[in-house]
């Protein structure tokens, strides 16, 4: 653990033991949310689940990274991951991404997955929203999955014809903003 980091934090007056459950359960959201992003990306099949697999997939290892960038900050401050995986999935901060009752549903796998990112960006704003000008660190690297997170939920709403967003599919890069956090 960083002591000093994590006095800093205290002394800024973050309930740090918020921010750590905090913490935990959003790595569990994104963990939990890559496995499940596995099973939807691959029913994502035929002519209209083709056209989304590509985005799911790189929504899916970006969220991969971001629960990989989470875990340092986590035991930076003095926590740690639970031991059991059954606990850990079951703390997660968002719902799980459950494939739907008929998996041949393209746009039912749609609404799945950008509900999916609008829980994660609820759960980043929080943080940020805690941390603003008290914990850099925490901030910086919340702040960096929000931006994933937002372009995640505009790539899926995209496709279900809730307009456009101005975002564009990323070609050759993931995680553009939590890549400084993986070095």
């Amino acid at each position: 653990m960083a002591r000093v980091a994590r006095e800093m934090v205290e002394k800024a007056g973050v309930n740090v033991t918020q921010l750590l459950d905090l913490l935990v359960k959003n790595a569990a959201a994104e963990l939990t949310t890559f496995y499940y992003y596995t099973i939807l990306r691959c029913n994502l099949i035929g002519l209209e689940g083709e056209g989304v697999k590509e985005i799911a997939e790189t929504a899916r290892i970006e969220d991969r990274n971001h629960f990989e960038a989470l875990v340092p900050r986590i035991y930076e401050l003095g926590g740690k991951l639970p031991d059991d995986m059954k606990v850990f999935h079951d703390a997660s901060a968002c719902p799980p991404a459950r494939l739907p009752k008929d998996p041949a549903d393209t746009m039912a796998i749609l609404k799945v997955l950008v509900e999916a990112e609008r829980c994660a960006v609820r759960g980043y704003t929080n943080i940020c929203n805690l941390t603003a000008g008290k914990d850099h660190r925490t901030y910086d690297l919340s702040q960096s999955i929000l931006n994933e997170e937002i372009e995640h939920e505009s790539w899926f709403s995209e496709f279900l014809g809730e307009g456009p967003s101005g975002h564009f599919m990323r070609r050759g890069e993931t995680s553009p903003f939590v890549s400084k956090f993986l070095r």
